[in-house]
């Protein structure tokens, strides 16, 4: 049993599948598994609470993880050795997201890309054909994660208590959540998942895409990240296209292009879950 793994800090979803490719159970979806924000026991309490996986895992010969939070070595091993632990008989492969991303949405397997994943969080990398570079180390959703869900989120929040939303916007805002401020620090100082508490919010945006607000606040979260993160790779924006995975990009398509075209780079393919291209990818060779 050959198991797939695409985790974000908020959800991780598991696809169990034979050498063949054919799936072997429905699959499974637990909380996200970021090694750079969750401590161990955490991470372990996640998987063997998953019923499916601790009946299987003995079966289990091959493990393909690639996750939010695996970019630097230190959180890739935590991760690892905790999934060791668990799948004893299996051989483990701890990867960024962000592979995960280029694999699902290049047109074939040497296609030169650029690669950005706007879900909870937010990264981008360059894909030459056969390996992946990075020009920014990710400093996290405090510092980074600019056109993520949490960074949307922390958006949203912000403009309600500043007074900056319309006044239609911000009656519904308040309608769809608790934005009582105790609440709102309960959770962002008290909670782990932060990032992924403060990406809850960013559904609103995509429910009133009818306001001008909430369409100009989509665009400069992507402008921003056009700047800090697209741009690094300057000279090969000339030749190659950006491809998009994750939800906030799915749902942002129409803003994504536009700030394309004002911006200058080429827009590729969308993929709102990577997970279903990675499976051909594992499998072929097995």
């Amino acid at each position: 049993m050959i198991l797939i793994v695409d985790s974000g800090s908020t959800k991780s979803d598991w696809i169990a599948v034979d050498s063949n490719g054919n799936q072997l159970l429905e699959k499974i979806r637990t909380k996200g598994l970021n090694p750079a924000i969750l401590p161990e026991k955490k991470l372990f309490k996640i998987i063997k609470g998953a019923k499916e996986l601790k009946k299987h895992k003995g079966e289990v010969t091959h493990v393909f993880f690639y996750g939010a939070g695996c970019g630097t070595e230190n959180p890739r091993n935590l991760l690892k050795g905790v999934l060791q632990d668990i799948f004893v008989n299996a051989q483990i492969e701890v990867n960024e997201d962000t592979l995960a991303a280029v694999y699902a949405t290049i047109n074939t397997p040497t296609e030169a890309a650029v690669v950005c994943i706007m879900g909870t969080g937010s990264n981008c990398s360059y894909y030459d054909g056969q390996h992946l570079h990075q020009r920014v180390n990710s400093l996290g959703y405090i510092l980074m994660d600019d056109a993520s869900g949490n960074y949307y989120g922390k958006q949203l929040i912000r403009d309600y208590y500043f007074n900056h939303m319309p006044v239609t916007v911000k009656h519904a805002f308040d309608t769809k959540f608790n934005l009582e401020s105790d609440y709102i620090k309960y959770n962002i100082y008290k909670q782990p998942n932060a990032n992924a508490y403060l990406a809850n919010f960013a559904e609103f945006m995509f429910l009133n895409k009818d306001s001008e607000y909430i369409v100009n606040l989509i665009k400069d979260g992507i402008r921003l990240f056009a700047k800090n993160m697209i741009f690094q790779f300057k000279e090969e924006l000339k030749t190659v296209p950006v491809h998009f995975a994750g939800s906030i990009a799915f749902f942002a398509q129409d803003e994504i292009k536009a700030v394309a075209e004002e911006m200058g780079f080429k827009v590729g393919n969308f993929e709102r879950r990577p997970i279903e291209g990675l499976v051909p990818f594992h499998t072929k060779d097995l």
